[in-house]
């Protein structure tokens, strides 16, 4: 359900703060988004993954980050998103989360969300590379940056997607699990 609150409360907006209620919302252009807080099950393939990413991206010289926002290339306050789990260089970090730029970008599906309308915001940061991931089928898309847009990347005859930014290799096994594998290893989650 989508709500409209044109120039919410003070009061309201305090609360909702007061009650960490406002922790994964955002702001598009100035509008306030309110996210609702994700199933267990969102939360519990969140953490498997950031646990698996995070020694994948050190190794690389990179920091998994989750629900941090992603501030955009003007830099202002008024213009973030806040996906699942970004993978930026520690460069890009700053108190109040990511400027601009990531290597990667993971959103993690929940019914009736906004994560497809984020990309466009993600390609003009110049976000390499967006995962969609649904977590209760583990489907995933996986999105490159070409010029200013996003294209899918299609997978292989074996159903395999390449992830070019941690040269990662995707598939949905049985179970339902992703199984991700890179050079030296495999993990399914």
């Amino acid at each position: 359900m989508r709500a409209v609150v044109i120039s919410p409360p003070k009061h309201w907006l305090e609360e909702r703060r007061r009650l960490g209620l406002d922790h994964k919302d955002e702001v598009w252009d100035g509008v306030l988004h309110m996210v609702s807080p994700p199933a267990l099950v969102h939360q519990l393939f969140g953490s498997a993954l950031e646990r698996l990413l995070d020694r994948l991206a050190a190794a690389r010289g990179l920091r998994v980050v989750r629900e941090a926002g992603v501030f955009g290339p003007e830099g202002s306050d008024k213009n973030y998103r806040i996906p699942d789990l970004s993978i930026a260089d520690p460069k890009y970090l700053s108190k109040r989360g990511i400027e601009a730029r990531s290597e990667l970008v993971i959103e993690i599906l929940s019914p009736d969300d906004e994560s497809r309308d984020k990309l466009p915001f993600f390609a003009a940061c110049g976000i390499p590379e967006v995962w969609l991931v649904d977590p209760n089928t583990r489907m995933t898309e996986i999105y490159v940056l070409r010029g200013t847009g996003y294209f899918a990347v299609a997978p292989d005859r074996a159903g395999m997607l390449r992830a070019p930014a941690l040269g990662l290799e995707l598939a949905v096994v049985d179970g339902p699990k992703l199984r991700i594998a890179w050079a030296d290893g495999v993990a399914e989650i």
